[in-house]
């Protein structure tokens, strides 16, 4: 059984980057769980001394209001209820009437907005925490009680920034984290390109000097009388010349195609016309059209390139035998469809979004560069689209086209 050609290392890098992926998302999500816990625990427990300084703050004021004016009651004044600079607080009697506040923000001028204000403050105040109640007493009465007074309060300034301080910080690091993974992305596309360009060039340069050579020898070949009439020289123009195409196309990768109006069908008749002769006789080709005058905005050799890569790997899923049928469509928003599919043995579900990365490969030989190319060429050059439309197992795939009318 034939060996699978070994990726380069960077080609198994980019592919194996999705479970890479998900172990900097776990931990992320890790750290993230982490910081909100323990941020979280700080805040229970501001929380709980804020909670008991306003209860100390509330018992304070009761011993104040029932106590007589003593050097007692000046401390706990001075020392206790003055010292509350953050906590907002707002006293209210039994009848509603707000007594004392302190630390709450007053925005307004006139008495009924300043009212209208803390009654809005008082109900913000009751969803947060339940107030506390303040027993007034007679000392003259044996410490009767007469009435009750309300404490109602909220989280101060300091605790409420820290209540939201994981989150922003959680904003500020996925913000930070979408710009490295675009920056990652870019990077690694400026490599991708780089590679690209390179191959390309280095095999448009490897492919010059024995092509010359076989056009040399062709027209020897063309001379001789003995072979002359046998349609062998025919033949072997015909793959000269596509070598030519060839050499033409990689030239083209790293520099921007000229596109040019160009008859859609003529060109698929083209690959179709070359690869009839060169697959198992077997394998049908079937070119459908509504009009044989559709035009594109293409690069004809980079077009044919994809198209033929396509019908490529056709014959490789279909084996010695199937059809490939090639439907053109014009659409109504100013584009052209080509649709290619096959009866060969389809493209697994879980594989279809890896199709068009480098490397990814169902054959027992190559390296998976073939749809990379095409998806670059079409998406990249033609601003078009290539995806696959349709694939089920053991019935066969369709990819689509996506071209500018011209």
């Amino acid at each position: 059984m034939a060996k699978k050609t070994p990726l380069p290392a960077s080609m198994d890098f980019y592919q194996d980057n999705t479970k890479l992926k998900w172990v900097i998302l776990v931990v992320s999500v890790l750290i993230s769980v982490g910081s909100i816990y323990y941020t979280n625990r700080l805040v229970n427990q501001l929380k709980e001394r804020e909670k008991q300084q306003v209860e100390l703050f509330a018992r304070a004021m009761e011993y104040a209001i029932n106590e007589d004016f003593s050097t007692n009651v000046l401390f706990v004044t001075e020392e206790i209820i003055n010292k509350n600079h953050s906590i907002p607080i707002i006293l209210v009697d039994d009848t509603g009437e707000i007594v004392y506040t302190r630390n709450v923000n007053i925005d307004s001028s006139t008495t009924k907005k300043i009212k209208d204000q803390l009654d809005r403050e008082i109900i913000s105040m009751n969803e947060t925490y339940e107030p506390i109640i303040i027993e007034l007493r007679d000392p003259t009465v044996n410490n009767e009680v007469f009435g009750t007074q309300r404490l109602y309060y909220k989280n101060s300034a300091l605790l409420s920034q820290l209540i939201a301080f994981p989150y922003i910080q959680l904003s500020v690091l996925a913000i930070f984290g979408f710009i490295s993974y675009l920056a990652f992305n870019y990077s690694r596309t400026a490599e991708q390109n780089q590679v690209w360009v390179g191959l390309a060039k280095e095999t448009a340069h490897q492919l010059g000097t024995p092509l010359s050579s076989l056009m040399a020898w062709v027209e020897v070949l063309r001379e001789d009388p003995d072979i002359k009439n046998k349609g062998i020289v025919d033949e072997l123009d015909k793959d000269v010349r596509k070598l030519r195409v060839v050499t033409e196309r990689f030239s083209s990768i790293g520099s921007t195609p000229i596109l040019k109006d160009e008859n859609v069908y003529q060109l698929v008749n083209n690959v179709v016309g070359y690869l009839q002769p060169r697959v198992s006789s077997k394998i049908n080709f079937e070119v459908y059209t509504l009009s044989e005058t559709i035009e594109a905005r293409v690069h004809a050799p980079l077009f044919e390139w994809v198209v033929e890569n396509l019908c490529k790997n056709a014959v490789d899923a279909m084996g010695s035998s199937g059809t490939i049928a090639i439907k053109i469509l014009r659409g109504s928003d100013f584009k052209v469809y080509i649709d290619i599919s096959d009866t060969g043995k389809g493209i697994p579900k879980t594989m279809v979004p890896n199709v068009f990365k480098p490397g990814f490969t169902t054959k027992k030989r190559g390296w998976g560069l073939g749809l990379a190319l095409a998806k670059r060429i079409i998406e990249m050059y033609h601003e078009g689209r290539i995806f696959v439309k349709s694939s089920e197992e053991n019935m066969g795939t369709t990819f689509r086209i996506e071209l500018m009318s011209a």
